[in-house]
């Protein structure tokens, strides 16, 4: 890792500058403490490119973390506003699930299960008073908790996640857009593969009713952070560019598998911001881990071989956003 904050710095924040930062769906008031480029060879620094080591605003030290320029906005009016959006859609969207595999799962207990079920709904609503208390001690002191969930990553997607982040902020190159198969193909290639695969054993249509269900969900997140959290900055005037030439189009349906990788490291600070209960966050990670298994079967299909040179137009565009 290597410190560059000086005037020819490629960082784009310094030390004690005032920013905004993700921190799962929402964005934070933060302090940067340290700014480093890191070259993805230590062991504790795996995605190479700018990194900040942050200070939350009104959260205890124990949160300070080290963040990559994705998660970093510059403090103006603009990102405020875009912070507030964010806020008032978590209000709203927190009168639904965000995604309803917990709904599916509580819905496979059988007549004979009935009496031992309700003795474990009383232990979990006693765990979950317990556990809400538990929330509301963290909230006053600025903290937050939730369901934590590591996915794990084959190495050779790991290499893809590296190779994309060289070619795009150092190569300057761009994925081609749109992409064939967009996320939305690649998934529904996934759902087919799962079933011709399957046996018949009993119960496989309800194991079918939870990976749609899981596969929805996914597209729901991909749509929602894929303009927040999932770009480069490079990135971003070509992400303007396709949202007006497909102003109606999902964007599940324009990214392809490249942007969703990056998802898959985002989803644990996401999944994080749930009411997702233990049994859920288990059987949302191993369907998850089965996508990603999928992905790295059929890497050679699902990811651009060759991305795209950039104009000169579009690099000083670019630069100036």
């Amino acid at each position: 890792m290597s410190e560059k904050t000086g005037n020819d710095s490629p960082l784009l924040f310094k030390p004690n500058e005032r920013i905004l930062c993700f921190h799962g769906p929402l964005l934070y008031e933060a302090k940067v403490v340290k700014a480093e480029m890191w070259d993805g060879r230590d062991a504790d620094a795996s995605d190479p490119g700018p990194h900040y080591f942050v200070h939350y605003k009104g959260w205890k030290q124990t949160w300070d973390e080290w963040v990559d320029e994705s998660r970093a906005l510059k403090f103006n009016e603009e990102n405020l506003a875009k912070q507030k959006a964010l806020k008032q859609a978590a209000l709203q969207a927190s009168k639904k699930k965000t995604i309803v595999v917990a709904a599916k799962h509580s819905s496979m207990k059988t007549e004979s299960e009935s009496e031992s079920s309700q003795q474990l709904q009383r232990s979990r609503k006693r765990a979950r008073e317990s556990s809400a208390d538990k929330m509301r001690e963290e909230r006053e002191e600025g903290g937050q908790k939730g369901p934590e969930v590591k996915l794990p990553i084959p190495n050779a997607l790991k290499a893809q996640l590296v190779d994309d982040w060289e070619r795009i902020t150092k190569d300057k190159l761009l994925v081609p857009l749109p992409r064939d198969p967009s996320v939305a193909q690649m998934l529904m290639q996934y759902q087919e593969s799962r079933r011709a695969a399957k046996d018949k054993r009993k119960g496989a249509h309800r194991d079918d009713e939870i990976v749609d269900e899981v596969i929805d969900g996914l597209k729901v997140y991909f749509d929602r952070a894929l303009g927040n959290i999932l770009l480069y900055r490079f990135e971003r005037y070509q992400y303007k560019q396709m949202r007006e030439k497909f102003p109606d189009k999902p964007l599940s349906e324009i990214y392809g598998a490249e942007h969703l990788l990056r998802l898959f490291v985002q989803l644990p600070n996401l999944i994080a911001h749930t009411n997702m209960d233990d049994d859920a966050v288990q059987l949302l990670k191993e369907n998850l881990s089965d996508i990603l298994k999928y992905m790295h079967k059929y890497a050679k299909t699902l990811f651009a071989e060759e991305y795209e040179n950039a104009s000169p137009a579009y690099v000083a565009i670019a630069k100036a956003t």
